[in-house]
């Protein structure tokens, strides 16, 4: 079977080879009304999805000049190995969405589209740890490759009521998390539990927050996969605590499907904490048949938060007239309204200064605390190295090893060591 690395290789590869001559003029296909018809491939399911839909509407019938084709290709690792398949065939899209973590990489391989070739040095007005200037650690230096679209953070979401019985508050450190989750487990008849404390995805992700708090940082600015050194350690030995001493429910399944057995499980009132993504706020919220709090993580040494999500890039080799297409629909995305509207109907971080200004003024924030918490985050939000080796290192050096140390036990020390020999290989 292809490892996740020979795919990304082979992914740039194909890209390179494809798109060697990268936005040639070509010819752009037009629908019936003569409108300059451009794809733009998408990963979302469900709300999210009628949401973005929705947007895309609301394009078409604010100018007449371009059409968006929005086509869902699955969740965000389906949709980056369709990208590869459909650029090896010389039929990428104009625009697509990926995750923040591998921009670097294919920014790198030279094979995407510098969207100030459009802009011209547009202020965008965006939130800027959420932008490409801050996610990453000097990228505002490079040629503006990426956009934000929908960019998160990994927040607590608690039962309030739950909590106010058992006179609990939500954690801030991480002395307080391992209290909260005990004092919150439920005990059954013999070694069943009917009520987990916290539950938390066996994840990237969280796991990179726990490092940041615990002083480390995950990878150097010169590509160094670091791994927190002690701090990683630390991080890994607090789930195995928590998993041991049987406070935390460690979700079965990889990827996604564990993010959906936490959300399950929470709106079951299985587990009175969970940690997942602000993407999933108002999910939660209106599927929960009790109040959701909402909460800050906690810190160890420092508070820490990655921030997630993806990222808008064109791909090259679209016509000129297609990408001009995909071009506009990004600057509509930017606007206030639309990045309000996104955010507010989702739980995504709105990119828009102006926008959230307005929802202050709006009284939004006041009659939605749950919405202010991401933002709120963001002051300690740390940025990635613009390293081509991030998601290299994510997907195939850190990821497969966590379950295997947090569930079976495996010693931290060990597995980070194996995780970095990994990480360094060529």
């Amino acid at each position: 079977m292809q490892s996740r690395r020979d795919a990304l290789r082979a992914l740039a590869g194909s890209i390179a080879a494809a798109l060697s001559a990268g936005g040639a003029p070509g010819c752009a296909q037009r629908d019936a009304d003569g409108r300059i018809e451009a794809s733009f491939w998408f990963a979302y399911g469900g709300t999210n999805r009628e949401v973005l839909l929705s947007l895309v509407e609301q394009f078409h019938a604010s100018q007449s000049s371009y059409r968006i084709h929005a086509v869902y290709q699955g969740d965000y690792f389906e949709s980056l190995a369709k990208l590869r398949t459909a650029i090896s065939a010389k039929a990428a899209p104009a625009l697509t969405h990926i995750v923040g973590e591998i921009v670097p990489y294919l920014a790198e391989a030279g094979v995407l589209e510098p969207i100030d070739t459009f802009s011209h040095g547009e202020d965008f007005g965006l939130v800027h740890e959420l932008s490409q200037a801050g996610a990453y650690t000097g990228g505002a230096n490079r040629p503006l490759w990426a956009l934000p679209f929908n960019r998160s953070t990994p927040i607590a979401y608690y039962n309030k009521d739950l909590f106010r019985e058992l006179g609990l508050t939500p954690p801030t450190t991480w002395e307080e998390l391992t209290v909260v989750a005990r004092t919150a487990t439920k005990r059954g008849r013999g070694d069943a539990v009917d009520r987990w404390g916290f539950e938390c995805p066996v994840d990237w992700w969280f796991w990179a927050a726990l490092v940041g708090q615990a002083g480390g940082t995950v990878i150097a600015e010169d590509g160094t996969p670091e791994l927190g050194g002690e701090a990683g350690v630390r991080a890994v030995e607090l789930w195995q605590r928590l998993v041991q001493e049987r406070w935390m429910k460690p979700p079965p399944g990889r990827d996604y499907n564990a993010w959906q057995t936490a959300h399950n499980d929470f709106l079951a009132e299985r587990t009175a904490m969970i940690w997942t993504s602000t993407a999933f706020l108002r999910y939660l919220e209106s599927n929960a048949k009790f109040a959701v709090g909402a909460a800050p993580l906690p810190k160890d040494v420092r508070r820490s938060v990655p921030i997630g999500g993806t990222m808008f890039v064109m791909p090259r080799g679209a016509p000129r007239p297609e990408q001009e297409a995909a071009f506009a629909f990004l600057r509509f995305m930017m606007a206030p309204a639309q990045a309000n509207a996104w955010a507010t109907r989702t739980g995504y971080i709105p990119i828009s200064k102006a926008g959230i200004a307005e929802l202050e003024k709006t009284g939004y924030y006041a009659a939605h605390p749950n919405d202010r918490v991401a933002i709120d985050q963001l002051v300690h939000a740390s940025a990635w190295p613009w390293a081509k080796n991030l998601f290299r290192v994510q997907r195939e050096a850190v990821q497969p090893r966590l379950e295997e140390a947090v569930l079976a036990g495996k010693s931290a020390r060990a597995m980070l060591d194996e995780a970095r020999k990994a990480a360094s290989a060529p």
